[in-house]
């Protein structure tokens, strides 16, 4: 029944939302009519883009179906980013990746708890993993991130575009590292019992199927984005929203909503080892190849971004990978250390809108 449910409310978003958009572009309607129009379709083209790539998992098998994951749980979010870069606004792009840390380690992490502690009491986890992951997020973000915002000061701006570039190199080739270490060297050496149950589920729908909607949403989430990031600038003056606080808290919203559900539900399920993947799996991949990517492509497009956050980004970021692991070092959470990280996320929000 819940899958139904949730089934039909992405086929309304997509099969609403993009005729909408399509009427209004041809009808003119005003920007600030259109950016919901746009950023609702864009969360049900996202929504069968995440459907379709768990069904070829299933169907590809442990070790492809991770890979896969991997390289499409932050697509959409993605697209959106390549279009605003071409645009020229960089400065919204990285704002954007910095949403997406902190509403990964934050907001989803805090609503999955909140949402797990209430169906259960307590809830554990793959600690393992966790540090694991800890360690690669003090690589990619407080190390990556923070380090050239320090040196850019002391050096040029072609030197700290340098510099970008090999930590972009670096962080894309250690992100390799770690889906090679956890699928291929290390897969199940450190799985606890819950991961080594038998799962018995089954692909929504065959291979043919699977490939064709995931091709098609793309398709739709480019076309979409398109038409998102050209009304930045109007509904940013109508609301009053600062460049930071559009990319930070609206855009990383919209790019990453399915996704974010998803860890949700996964959590209310008591499956909190794919919950907790998903949420922070996300943020790594942000960090350590998603924002890479935009730093090498920043260079084809003619629009240079170096790793230079502003230092509430790097502060906020920093703050939101140190509360993540002092939360999950344990392997174990309840709904008030979910209600504790939705309250740093709100505090960061309210900051970010008053910049």
């Amino acid at each position: 029944m819940r899958r139904s449910y949730v089934k039909w409310v992405v086929l309304i978003l997509v099969a609403t939302g993009f005729p909408l958009s399509l009427v209004g572009d041809a009808l003119g309607w005003p920007d600030t009519w259109m950016f919901p129009v746009y950023a609702i379709t864009i969360v049900g083209f996202a929504a069968y883009m995440g459907q379709a790539t768990e069904s070829i998992a299933i169907h590809a098998g442990e070790r492809i179906g991770g890979l896969l994951n991997a390289t499409f749980g932050n697509a959409a979010e993605l697209i959106i980013s390549i279009f605003a870069l071409q645009a020229g606004y960089t400065s919204i792009v990285l704002a954007s990746m910095t949403g997406a840390v902190i509403g990964n380690l934050l907001f989803v992490s805090g609503a999955a708890f909140l949402a797990g502690g209430i169906q259960k009491k307590r809830q554990t986890f793959n600690a393992y993993d966790s540090r694991h992951n800890a360690s690669l997020l003090m690589v990619g973000v407080v190390i990556a991130f923070v380090f050239p915002h320090i040196f850019a000061s002391q050096t040029s701006e072609s030197q700290a575009m340098t510099l970008s570039i090999f930590v972009a190199v670096i962080g894309m080739l250690l992100y390799s590292a770690g889906i090679i270490f956890r699928l291929f060297t290390h897969r199940g050496v450190y799985a606890n019992s819950e991961e080594n149950k038998a799962d018995d589920e089954s692909p929504k729908w065959g291979r043919g199927v699977s490939f064709t909607l995931l091709a098609l949403a793309t398709v739709g989430v480019a076309i979409t984005s398109e038409k998102l990031v050209d009304t930045f600038e109007v509904v940013g003056e109508a609301f009053g929203w600062s460049e930071l606080f559009l990319g930070v808290i609206v855009i990383a919203i919209v790019g990453n909503a399915a996704e974010h559900a998803s860890a949700v539900y996964l959590a209310w399920k008591s499956k909190l080892n794919a919950s907790i993947e998903i949420a922070v799996g996300s943020s790594i991949q942000i960090a350590m190849f998603v924002v890479p990517t935009l730093v090498l492509l920043s260079l084809v497009f003619g629009h240079p971004m170096p790793l230079i956050f502003s230092v509430p980004e790097l502060v906020a970021m920093v703050l939101a990978v140190l509360l993540s692991y002092i939360v999950t070092n344990d392997g174990d959470t309840n709904w008030f250390e979910g209600a504790a990280l939705l309250s740093a996320y709100l505090i960061m929000g309210v900051g970010f809108y008053f910049l």
